[in-house]
């Protein structure tokens, strides 16, 4: 496509939102020739997210503007809009505003969510109207997340994040704490304290099958993990989305009460004391506490009926050294925290914000 084309695209697109997720649980199950970690996880949209702005631009150039603190030169947004304009053969460019809200570092899916929304904004502001199956392999040459945030559901994830099932989650409150240290994930992955679950995700709903692995992540297994950049046809790794629904049947209370694990959670307390120590501050509170992705992150499921301050009264002797730092309101937000935490409370969403920005 070229700016003379008949369809006449977009001048710009402010306040798009690139929202974090939450892992509810994360389990390792095996291993694939090539070192990528197969995995098993509950992938959640939440309401904490960047935002970005798009101009677009008709000399071809692709510039980004930070809004806060400076980002890596070449960053995922810069290319994911790349990829698109190698896939597309656009001859557009745009400039690309960013307002980074969430924290790096976190697991919480910051980078993968921008370079998605910046695959569906420009796909919109550009006039190129592709469909997200288009879309996907562009998304997953970016990074093992970025298809489950173009996919726009909440999904039970497996195979290195390219096997996506939906899922109908309730409505979720959740408290997310991220304290100072980010971890690296090579760190992680390379940790002798990383365990293989012995169990996988067994759950009403759940395509768990051949030992817990999906026909589709029994073939990724044999395949190699190079995709066509362009977007076009390849007969290597894909990335796919199961069309039907399914509700998720694992009860909240389950939940509550610390239902599966994430098995990246270890070697990232053997690596931070933070993370324990977020950890343990949650669980004072809300009773429960796990960390996303690879850390450093934290969060808590918040029951309805919980009183935040009521239980960290109770329970204050438990988190010893931060109580004095750490306050949370009657409505359960953080008023103050350690010198280079952040966190705040959210709620899950039931779809992407840009779900809309491609068809099925």
């Amino acid at each position: 496509m070229t700016p003379s084309s008949s369809a006449t695209p977009l001048k710009a697109l402010y306040d798009v939102p690139a929202p974090a997720k939450l892992n509810l649980f994360l389990h390792v199950v095996g291993k694939r020739p090539d070192g990528y970690h197969l995995l098993q996880s509950l992938f959640v949209l939440i309401d904490w997210a960047d935002t970005l702005h798009f101009e677009r631009r008709d000399d071809g150039a692709l510039h980004r503007h930070d809004r806060g603190d400076a980002l890596p030169e070449d960053d995922l947004c810069l290319r994911a809009a790349r990829a698109l304009r190698q896939a597309s053969g656009c001859a557009f460019g745009a400039d690309i505003h960013i307002e980074k809200r969430l924290p790096s570092g976190a697991g919480m899916g910051g980078g993968s969510s921008d370079a998605a929304s910046t695959l569906l904004a420009l796909n919109r502001l550009w006039g190129l109207n592709w469909s997200r199956e288009r879309l996907l392999p562009i998304a997953l040459k970016l990074g093992a997340d970025v298809p489950f945030f173009v996919g726009g559901r909440n999904a039970f994830v497996e195979g290195i994040g390219e096997v996506l099932t939906p899922i109908e989650v309730p409505a979720l409150r959740l408290a997310v704490v991220k304290p100072a240290a980010s971890i690296g994930t090579k760190e992680i992955f390379s940790s002798p304290l990383l365990q293989r679950s012995e169990s996988v995700a067994i759950v009403a709903g759940f395509p768990a099958a051949n030992d817990g692995r999906s026909k589709e992540l029994l073939e990724t297994e044999s395949q190699s993990n190079e995709v066509n950049s362009c977007g076009g046809r390849t007969d290597t790794l894909k990335s796919s989305i199961r069309r039907d629904h399914q509700t998720l049947e694992i009860p909240v209370q389950q939940l509550y009460e610390g239902w599966g694990r994430n098995d990246l959670q270890p070697p990232a307390e053997s690596v931070s004391h933070e993370v324990s120590k977020a950890l343990e501050w949650l669980q004072a509170r809300y009773e429960n506490s796990r960390m996303t992705g690879s850390g450093s992150a934290v969060f808590a499921i918040v029951r309805p009926s919980l009183n935040a301050l009521q239980i960290a009264a109770e329970k204050r002797d438990a988190v010893s050294g931060l109580e004095s730092n750490l306050k949370a309101t009657p409505e359960g937000e953080f008023e103050k925290l350690p010198e280079g935490w952040v966190g705040r409370m959210c709620r899950s969403l039931s779809v992407h914000p840009l779900r809309g920005w491609a068809e099925d």
